[in-house]
């Protein structure tokens, strides 16, 4: 450890996630609160080099923004939309092929896609347009989308749709190698008035919670985090991410934790709150790394910090996340990807080997009950030996 007076307890925390094992709340608290920043990193950087090595990862894909309507109102939020004339509601069937056929083309192997929250709840022209197409719910148009886009192109879909039910699910394991949603936080208070959640009834964290749980139960291979600098507490950081924790603990599905800062845009309603600084960043990963432990892809998108994306590496990440050489990130439009040459150039300066990987990390590829049998063999076809992309060429 760096020469730096370190409280007994604190010593004791960072000792004990240098096992890898995870550590308890009190000691995360004491190291997301009181830990000399160098020291943590050294233990969270020492965890991921001993358990993944020097390879990190990304996944090559085409980002599909099945339709921006949304019945959640964040404080933080640009992609949402209301209905707007002359806007169609959705994406239609043959746009969403050609955008994943771009994708195909360029090499992708993952299709996201992304939307709002059940608009058909609140907006008549949401209900309408899926009416037309005979579907009753945004999620059944979703998992429709994503068996024409596996089919047609041989993209392997992982949505990321908001709340799921059991039903929902098992439609979307049918043909999604892995799911998501970000619980983002457990604070309620986020929900209260000027929150960041207000105005967002699918932002309660026992409801999120309810589908990471719900997707453990049917084995669905699960990708999930939080959003620093939303309005929460470093306690409430902590206490979210052992949330996750729990629920991995209980069912063994979460493939992936990310830890997302938060990004002023003009047009939000928290256009004047303070970003999380990169000091902040750094400390959360770390902590996340040492809460999980050196098993867990722990993940922080590389566009969200510009040029200085190498950064961090140091706090522990082992993966890049998802990178379009086709489309931009909807979610933030203002930042944009890596160019992937760039990526592996820049992955391999600070030590460590670019790795491109499926939608479905290869350790959760290779049990046959986290792959439907209808998927295997898209699977397969993607697939090297090792679980990794077939034939990877990352700086092409």
């Amino acid at each position: 450890m760096p020469n730096v007076a370190i409280p007994n307890h604190v010593d004791a925390a960072l000792e004990n996630g240098l096992e890898g094992r995870g550590i308890s709340r009190k000691g995360a608290l004491s190291l997301i609160e009181e830990a000399p920043l160098a020291a943590l990193l050294q233990a969270a950087g020492a965890v991921r080099d001993r358990f993944k090595g020097n390879s990190v990862s990304y996944s090559r894909k085409v980002f599909i923004p099945l339709t921006h309507l949304c019945r959640d109102y964040c404080g933080y939020c640009t992609f949402r939309a209301d209905p707007q004339p002359g806007v169609p509601a959705y994406m239609t069937p043959d746009e969403v092929l050609a955008v994943a056929e771009a994708g195909r083309r360029a090499g992708c192997k993952e299709a996201l896609f992304s939307l709002g929250d059940q608009p058909e709840r609140v907006f008549p022209e949401a209900k309408e347009f899926l009416r037309t197409l005979g579907f009753d719910s945004t999620l059944e148009y979703v998992a429709a989308m994503s068996e024409l886009v596996l089919l047609k192109t041989g993209l392997l879909p992982h949505s990321n749709p908001g709340l799921m039910g059991e039903k929902d699910l098992c439609r979307l394991r049918e043909t999604n190698v892995s799911v998501g949603i970000m619980l983002e936080s457990v604070s309620p208070r986020l929900g209260r008035p000027g929150g960041a959640h207000w105005r967002a009834p699918d932002k309660v964290p026992s409801l999120r919670l309810r589908t990471i749980e719900t997707a453990g139960q049917l084995s669905m291979a699960f990708t999930t985090g939080i959003l620093i600098g939303i309005g929460e507490t470093p306690e409430e950081r902590v206490d979210a991410l052992l949330a996750i924790r729990a629920a991995h603990e209980k069912y063994g599905h979460v493939q992936e934790v990310i830890v997302q800062p938060f990004r002023v845009k003009l047009d939000i309603r928290m256009a004047l709150a303070p970003e999380p600084s990169t000091d902040d960043l750094l400390r959360t990963i770390a902590v996340a790394r040492l809460i999980f432990g050196g098993k867990m892809n722990i993940q922080s998108p590389p566009n969200l910090l510009s040029k200085d994306y190498p950064d961090l590496l140091a706090a522990g990440i082992n993966d890049w996340g998802g990178v379009s050489p086709v489309t931009k990130d909807f979610i933030n439009p203002e930042a944009a990807w890596p160019q992937i040459s760039s990526l592996a150039e820049r992955t391999a300066k600070a030590g460590f080997v670019l790795r491109e990987r499926l939608a479905i990390y290869p350790e959760f590829s290779s049990r046959p009950e986290f792959v439907s049998e209808q998927l295997q063999p898209f699977v397969r076809k993607l697939q090297g030996g090792d679980g990794y992309a077939r034939g990877e060429c990352n700086p092409c």
